[in-house]
């Protein structure tokens, strides 16, 4: 049954538990959906949280950000989740589906920095890359003698003669990942956006054609599990991976990352914005769910405390790009008065 605090008298919360209707009794435990790349960092805040408060473990699912943040938006109650991770800031049209469903009263955190790497096994040539060579081996369509064709370069030397002449492979993450979105708005985006071609083009043209990965083999869905990555990376030396910087310091002993533009994807690198595809990561809490399923207030304030997020934190070292000591006061601040997210604040 759930555990409901004596907040329960007040009309306030008689409210909120109408709101949210039957289905808001019968649950005690937070559910979190959302990303992958987040997933790692919050299934050890919620591993501590459970371990060391009254409340049960969150339950965790890994959905990618587009994903979660399309469940976590389709209403109040406890049928639906209480908390989305995000590698990608939400978007506009996000905060628009959440109010036409109800959710008015949203909080976001950003609780720090991670890098998006083109890994690779540790017995694999090494490469170094320019984010305009990775677009015109990824890019959907790329220029050729002045003309937009869809992608002919079967090889990484025919992008560049001095790459390797192998077969372009590369296994990354599917449309519903904020890594995906953050890739193609950073890496391919970034890269296109080098090209006199597209410096012709319309700003709303620019976008389709460069954030557009192409399908023809090339580029291999590999779903939300990044482990699965890992794996094939680590059984396959001609393939090449796109995922978290996280997960490549989980697997250092046996990955490498390519150089991008020249540098290579280190803590310093990222943090300081010196390597180019580097993103901020976020969570957002449904407020109507704080005080009706339990803990929520409680796991959001471990979540950004000093003991996990701070320069000795826990999650500093599973390889969160934690925030500045004056950005964490502010995390700390916000998990206690739980600010509402405004829609201009997007834009």
């Amino acid at each position: 049954m759930m555990k409901l605090k004596t907040a329960l008298t007040t009309a306030a919360l008689a409210v909120s538990i109408a709101a949210v209707s039957a289905p808001a009794m019968a649950r005690d435990t937070i559910s979190i959906v959302g990303s992958s790349t987040v997933y790692p960092f919050a299934t050890v805040v919620a591993e501590r949280f459970g371990a060391n408060s009254d409340f049960p473990t969150p339950r965790m699912e890994s959905t990618g950000s587009g994903g979660g943040l399309k469940i976590f938006c389709q209403g109040v109650g406890t049928q639906h989740p209480d908390i989305t991770n995000a590698s990608r800031r939400m978007k506009t049209s996000e905060f628009e589906l959440c109010a036409s469903n109800g959710v008015n009263n949203i909080t976001e955190f950003r609780i720090g920095s991670d890098g998006i790497v083109i890994a690779s096994s540790k017995e694999a040539e090494h490469m170094d890359l320019t984010l305009e060579q990775l677009f015109l081996a990824l890019g959907e369509k790329v220029p050729v003698d002045g003309k937009w064709v869809m992608n002919p370069n079967k090889t990484w030397s025919d992008v560049d003669s001095s790459l390797p002449n192998k077969a372009i492979q590369v296994m990354g993450p599917p449309p519903t990942s904020g890594t995906r979105d953050s890739f193609n708005e950073l890496a391919l985006m970034g890269g296109c956006a080098e090209l006199p071609e597209a410096k012709a083009m319309e700003e709303s043209e620019m976008e389709a054609t460069c954030m557009s990965i192409r399908e023809d083999g090339a580029f291999i869905e590999a779903g939300e599990n990044d482990n699965l990555i890992v794996q094939r990376l680590v059984s396959d030396q001609n393939m090449y991976g796109v995922f978290g910087y996280s997960f490549l310091e989980e697997n250092a002993d046996r990955l490498q990352a390519a150089k991008l533009n020249g540098v290579e994807p280190t803590q310093d690198n990222i943090a300081e914005d010196k390597y180019p595809v580097a993103r901020s990561l976020f969570f957002y809490v449904k407020k109507d769910h704080v005080g009706v399923v339990p803990g929520i207030q409680e796991y959001t304030a471990e979540f950004v405390s000093a003991g996990a997020m701070g320069p000795n934190g826990y999650l500093k070292d599973v390889g969160l790009i934690v925030p500045t000591r004056d950005a964490l006061v502010e995390l700390n601040k916000k998990s206690q008065n739980m600010p509402n997210l405004k829609l201009e604040e997007l834009k």
